[in-house]
């Protein structure tokens, strides 16, 4: 793949759902130069947040069919940077780490990196509940397949763009997470990392159900084993 200098352009992919406090706070921040594009996905919010991402300055992009996965998918189809972004609308991810990462993404001659949240910093940042079912969701991702991971639930990435012609994302739902580090991690055309950055707590209300939610991607993770009839034949190419 093609080097990409740290003067390309960089969109940031932002899904939302009533995020009107999480998002005022996160555009209101001086991002413009850290991020040339920010591409907000209003997912059906009924609250405030369209009008606002509006008005500080980001390209809204309206997604009718709700969850997490068909968000993205629609707003990576709308962004134009050589280098895409990811995190929430929560402010629970640092966007002010854009450039140390999207050095190493340099540096490293990397594809694709994944942010891993853990060891938390900040205790309050994530329920007991969420800890134990990202625990072992992340088990069940490394047992099933080839790779160790420390985070599979993280929602902020950095990878090149042009990386989404290499990979095959079928999940419209949470599961999209784990989906997209599975197949950047098993690809032999990608190169992969995850990354280690600061998780704070959340504002506004959390729209995620830990058991809903936990035992649909724990299932997701079978489906997607299930169509692996050999992950071998998808590890890296380094002579493993």
């Amino acid at each position: 793949m093609k080097t990409i200098h740290l003067g390309q352009s960089i969109s940031l992919v932002v899904p939302c759902y009533n995020e009107e406090v999480g998002i005022r706070k996160l555009l209101g921040l001086p991002l413009k130069p850290l991020i040339d594009e920010i591409v907000v996905v209003d997912n059906n919010s009924q609250d405030g947040t369209h009008q606002i991402a509006l008005s500080l300055g980001a390209k809204v992009v309206h997604e009718k069919v709700q969850g997490y996965g068909r968000a993205y998918k629609a707003g990576f189809k709308r962004a134009s940077g050589d280098v895409i972004v990811t995190l929430d609308g929560d402010m629970t991810y640092p966007v002010q780490e854009t450039p140390r990462l999207v050095k190493i993404l340099v540096d490293e001659n990397l594809d694709f990196i994944s942010c891993k949240r853990f060891p938390l910093v900040n205790g309050r940042s994530m329920k007991a509940h969420s800890r134990i079912g990202n625990l072992l969701l992340t088990l069940a991702t490394n047992a099933l397949f080839p790779v160790r991971i420390i985070d599979s639930q993280s929602g902020m990435w950095v990878f090149r763009r042009e990386i989404m012609n290499k990979v095959m994302l079928a999940s419209d739902d949470m599961a999209f997470s784990e989906e997209i580090k599975i197949e950047a991690f098993i690809h032999p055309e990608i190169r992969a990392k995850e990354c280690w950055i600061k998780y704070e707590e959340r504002l506004g209300n959390t729209k995620l159900l830990p058991l809903k939610h936990g035992m649909l991607n724990l299932l997701y993770l079978f489906k997607i084993r299930l169509k692996l009839r050999n992950p071998a034949d998808f590890l890296k190419l380094d002579g493993s």
